[in-house]
């Protein structure tokens, strides 16, 4: 009845707001991550030649996949994991080249998008709701340098006691001569997000927006919440709660930072530029407040060069990205944007591919 409901509210356009209920608590006391770890041995498993036609097509009927797209033969995909994360046929995706655009990095749908401003820095999860984020990327993030730099010291609650671990790797970077775009107080920068979702039949594999350096990789081991349409509604903090993958650095426009969220039944995010990475481990107790895992990639301060388009990683299933950069703005105390001003194509709950422009501006 409830489903009813959220769909007549959808097609009258109006924009459902938050509103936590039992049963986002009582996901809370389910082994998620215990689920997940068994749901990944599950789709380990081989499956019988003969029999994997009929199963991915299935699934393909019942989360409406695209086959034909498949680069190769159903039977060649030996596992549920194995055809979770296939690449796709040459030229599927084309990626837009134009220097002043960023691609989408996945195919998926656009849930939220827009300009990071005042203290917290908050991105909004769902009317009614929002969250810092400098708690999505971590205390160590260099956002706090770019974002209300002359803001007070005082930080918001999303901070929580991540603060203490602040021993940075922006303070060796920083330093570095060696960084190939610095950050400049001129032209201005503002700083943009922008939130993908991925549903279970979507492609899988991640991309990257933009040519940029990667100079490091932060994992959170938290929650595996699922990250459908209920649960960004009635789950607080959902985004920064769950078990996340971040790869921060920089492109020729200042920072970007990549964000893999790992849900249910997702608990594994496959890092291409990293295979040895892990997620998802058994943990004999998981503490919000734990420091992230995090490697600094060699060489310090310049780390590994990504080029548009280059696949990061993977996902099984669903789930959802989230993009924080900067991106040119003219400065202009107006309300009138200036062709030189980085401006999003896109609308909430569109559907966008991998390769696509998600945002653009005109270069000089």
């Amino acid at each position: 009845m409830a489903t009813v409901k959220v769909d007549d509210v959808k097609e009258k356009g109006i924009e459902l707001e938050f509103s936590p209920d039992v049963k986002a608590a009582f996901l809370r006391l389910l082994p998620l991550r215990s689920i997940s770890r068994f749901w990944g041995y599950l789709t380990s498993l081989d499956i019988p030649i003969w029999l994997r036609p009929s199963i991915y097509k299935a699934w393909a009927r019942a989360f409406h996949a695209d086959l034909e797209e498949a680069a190769l033969p159903l039977e060649e995909y030996a596992t549920l994991q194995d055809f979770f994360i296939r690449s796709l046929k040459s030229g599927s995706r084309p990626i837009d080249l134009d220097s002043n655009c960023l691609v989408s990095p996945v195919d998926g749908t656009v849930l939220r998008f827009g300009e990071l401003r005042g203290p917290g820095a908050l991105i909004e999860q769902v009317k009614g709701f929002s969250y810092s984020a400098y708690s999505l990327l971590g205390a160590t993030t260099s956002l706090h340098e770019i974002v209300d730099t002359d803001a007070p010291e005082e930080h918001s609650e999303h901070s929580f006691t991540e603060e203490r671990h602040k021993t940075s790797w922006l303070r060796i970077s920083l330093a570095s001569p060696k960084i190939r775009h610095p950050i400049s107080a001129s032209p201005r920068k503002g700083v943009f997000y922008c939130v993908l979702y991925l549903h279970p039949g979507d492609y899988h594999r991640v991309h990257s927006p933009v040519d940029w350096q990667v100079l490091l990789r932060r994992h959170f081991s938290g929650r595996l919440f699922p990250l459908n349409q209920r649960a960004t509604r009635t789950i607080r903090n959902l985004h920064i709660e769950n078990e996340r993958v971040i790869l921060e650095g920089r492109w020729r426009e200042g920072f970007m930072a990549m964000v893999a969220i790992g849900a249910t039944n997702i608990g594994s995010i496959k890092l291409y530029i990293e295979p040895e990475l892990k997620t998802n481990r058994p943990k004999r107790q998981l503490l919000h407040t734990e420091p992230p895992d995090e490697k600094i990639y060699e060489p310090v301060g310049i780390g590994l060069t990504i080029k548009k388009g280059e696949e990061v990683a993977a996902f099984n299933m669903g789930s959802t990205v989230v993009l924080v950069f900067q991106a040119p703005i003219s400065g202009s105390s107006g309300q009138y944007a200036t062709p030189s001003d980085f401006k999003f194509c896109i609308r909430n709950g569109d559907r966008v591919k991998a390769g696509e422009a998600i945002g653009s501006w005109s270069g000089s």
